[in-house]
């Protein structure tokens, strides 16, 4: 197979190159960040400088040639606690500890069950993603990125004496988040992400090591009918897509383990129109199971690392994306970073001038195997 060979144009969601949302906050959002906290400007000060430099990252991504768009998760400090502690029943806290990562513990913040949780229709998600429709226009298609109901699954969020069964949590967690999709497809979203880190979770080497088989079928299947409970009654001209992270907090990961453990259920029963991937490095393992992948739907390779400046070099990610092509037909792959940025208003290791040198590179490559 040649990569002439299978040019094909893709003119809707997800694209041939794609992003997966978020991006460095400049140096200005982060002086007015700290002078929110410091109580120095207003919160309508601070939404006005958010105002303005998502406007300016808007600008840049149409620039470089993206047609997918974010506001970089600009007005977030944590890509999923911003979103669920704004689900009604969900609360923010500050804990004993933050989240451990790779020689690095984070910020001490998370999220608790502290009541039934419900659909609020005043959500500040809903005025961000209005504001980023009418900052891009008819540029590109606008993209809204929200964490996945598996996210509350996490030891430690449910409150047993509100929901005595994880059942009656999860049925509840759906259906906010069912009345959330339809509000976003209401205020013209056609292009949404859910963010999912349980699924790394569970293909995590130690993870697997560690519980027993019986448990981890149990929450494979927890988090599939999860994911299919959100997914009822979704518009059909609505793309909503998933991204697979291990863990992106300053340029260090969470685990380390092959999709193996979870790719039959995450592949064969899961409906979603796409699933980013990590794929950076060797962390991931093969692509051989992606075999378990029968959609009609894409593949987004995460190929290229959103970690590090360096740049990858393009015959090793056209030979990675044919390789991939053994398992999933190349018209059914796309190409991306491996994950965001800047998961936390932290970000990664790198300078804004790299992080667009890597967008550059993914819709280059993208150009050079698929054509437009």
């Amino acid at each position: 197979m040649t990569v002439a060979a299978e040019k094909s144009t893709r003119t809707v969601a997800p694209f041939r190159g794609d992003q997966v949302g978020s991006f460095l906050r400049p140096r200005a959002l982060k002086d007015a960040r700290q002078a929110f906290v410091s109580g120095s400007i207003s919160s309508e000060e601070l939404r006005k400088a958010e105002d303005e430099e998502i406007n300016r990252l808007v600008d840049k991504q149409v620039e470089v040639g993206l047609k997918a768009v974010t506001d970089g998760e600009f007005r977030r400090s944590w890509w999923h606690l911003d979103f669920l502690e704004g689900l009604t029943g969900i609360e923010g806290y500050v804990p004993e500890h933050g989240y451990f990562f790779e020689g690095v513990e984070t910020e001490k913040y998370d999220v608790r069950n502290t009541g039934k949780i419900a659909f609020n229709p005043n959500h500040p998600f809903f005025k961000d993603f209005v504001y980023l429709k009418e900052s891009v226009g008819d540029r590109a298609l606008p993209k809204a990125t929200i964490p996945s109901p598996n996210q509350l699954l996490h030891q430690g969020i449910r409150d047993e004496t509100i929901y005595p069964t994880v059942e009656a949590f999860c049925k509840d967690i759906q259906q906010a988040y069912r009345e959330t999709i339809q509000e976003f497809y209401r205020l013209g979203c056609r292009y949404l992400q859910i963010d999912d880190c349980f699924w790394g979770v569970l293909c995590y080497d130690k993870v697997v090591e560690d519980i027993s088989e019986e448990e981890l079928t149990n929450l494979k299947e927890l988090s599939a009918k999860n994911v299919q409970g959100i997914l009822k009654d979704k518009p059909a001209d609505l793309v909503i897509t998933t991204h697979i992270c291990r863990g992106n907090y300053a340029s260090t990961f969470a685990g380390s383990g092959a999709y193996e453990p979870v790719a039959k259920e995450l592949f064969g029963q899961t409906d979603y129109d796409g699933y980013f991937l990590e794929y950076d490095t060797e962390r991931s393992g093969g692509f051989e199971p992606l075999r378990f992948y029968k959609g009609q739907g894409q593949i987004v390779l995460g190929l290229i690392t959103s970690k590090t400046g360096e740049l990858e070099a393009k015959e090793d990610i056209k030979a990675r994306i044919q390789e991939a092509a053994k398992y999933v037909p190349l018209e059914q792959l796309c190409l991306s970073t491996q994950c965001g940025f800047a998961s936390t208003e932290e970000g990664n290791h790198l300078t804004e001038e790299e992080q667009w040198n890597k967008v550059k590179l993914v819709l280059e490559v993208a150009q050079e195997v698929w054509g437009n």
